[in-house]
This record gives structure tokens, sequence and C-alpha cells, in this order.
């Protein structure tokens, strides 16, 4: 989401000034992580990871909606990434940790996508193919992390639209350019390929209910 006041400007690819998270709650529609949620959390993995024991995650959407389904019997899958733009360092390594508990402790399945294109089409220089050659480096850092090969799926963009496209033609005639505009702050200078991307972020979301032919509850860790 774009935010720009008050000295600070947020995007979801830079961020500039010190960041208010709580207003960024408020502005992003999230909502704090409440005890009852730590304790639903709880009821599921029988303890907490550290990330939630002292509120490193400390903000959610639905994320009560996804334990109760869980609960409930109805299938649920992981859903994180990474813009393979440089190395990997501990920022992007946190929330993959915090992944890799609840894959473990849940036996969910994850779908990881490897952003090539976006990262090729934000960039003012490099090439489709470096960028294609750091999501195998970060994919080899993530491997290292010790996820289950049985039931994590990487997704490069750039190799592997063909089971996003569908999907993606779905979600983008429900979004409007100024919806996108909106939440990203584009501009009459941002190139197409930036703003068709989002729908492809978008269809990962949907594509283990696409896959398995079921409704499929999926929850995204990650930064705010």
């Amino acid at each position: 989401m774009f935010v720009e006041s008050e000295g600070v400007y947020v995007t979801p690819w830079e961020a500039e000034a010190f960041v208010d998270y709580n207003k960024l709650i408020k502005i992003f529609g999230s909502k704090p992580l409440t005890e009852s949620e730590v304790e639903l959390l709880r009821s599921i993995t029988g303890e907490l990871h550290l990330m939630i024991r002292r509120y490193v995650f400390y903000s959610h959407r639905d994320f009560d909606r996804f334990l109760e389904a869980y609960k409930a019997g109805i299938r649920c899958a992981l859903y994180t990434g990474r813009g393979p733009s440089g190395h990997t360092h501990l920022g992007h390594i946190l929330p993959w940790i915090f992944t890799k508990w609840l894959q473990d402790k849940m036996g969910l399945e994850l779908f990881f996508q490897m952003t090539d294109d976006e990262k090729f089409w934000h960039s003012e220089g490099g090439s489709l193919e470096e960028y294609n050659k750091l999501a195998y480096e970060n994919i080899l850092d993530l491997a290292a992390l010790g996820l289950n090969p049985a039931k994590t799926h990487v997704i490069i963009d750039s190799e592997d639209v063909s089971f996003l496209y569908p999907i993606a033609i779905k979600v983008a005639k429900k979004i409007t350019f100024s919806a996108q505009r909106a939440a990203f702050g584009f501009t009459d200078s941002t190139n197409v390929g930036m703003i068709f991307y989002p729908t492809l972020q978008i269809s990962v979301a949907f594509l283990p209910t696409h896959l398995y032919g079921e409704r499929v509850e999926v929850l995204i860790p990650a930064g705010i």
C-alpha cells in the first residue's frame, strides 16, 4: 500500500523516515494481534514461537479466521515470497523462519513466489536474466532453513506464469487502475508491467484453491 503523510513515505518497495506502525495498522486496515488470538494459535500448535511471544508479528488481517478454519478442518496453506533484487539478508529471513514454524506445527503446504519479473520491471537497469539468477540463489537460502521439500512449492514468475495467468486474468478484471494507483502510488510514468504485476502476486493466494479444486484458506506471513 502507498502511504504519504506527515513526512512518512511507504510503498511496497521503499520506506522513508520513521514509520509509525500503529498508524500503519489503521491505514492498512489490519488490527493488532490480541491475547485471545495468541491463545487460539497456542491451542493448535501447543506452544508459541518467540516472534509471537514478543509480538514481532503484531498485526494481521483475518489471522483469527484462518486459525478457526484450520480447527474446523478446512484445508489451509501458506504463501509468502521474495523479490530477488540481491543477496538474502536477515530482514528477508525473519518471516521465512516464522513461516517454517507454521509449516512444521500445522503441516501446511507452502507456496513461495520469486518475483523476478517485478524486480525487472521496477529496476532502472539490470536484465531479467540477472534477476532470474538471483531468484535461484535466493532459493538456496530458502532451502537452507529446512522447509519441508514435500510441502514447499517455489514459483518463479518468469518461468511459471502459465500456472498463474488463468487466475490473473480473473483477478485483473476485478481491479481498477484507480484502485491500483491508490494502493501502490503508481503515476503516469509507471510502466505497464508494474501496473499488471499485483494481479500476478494476488493470484498465488488463489492458486491452492485452483490446484486442489476445493476451498483453501491461505495465510501470508509478511512484513507490514
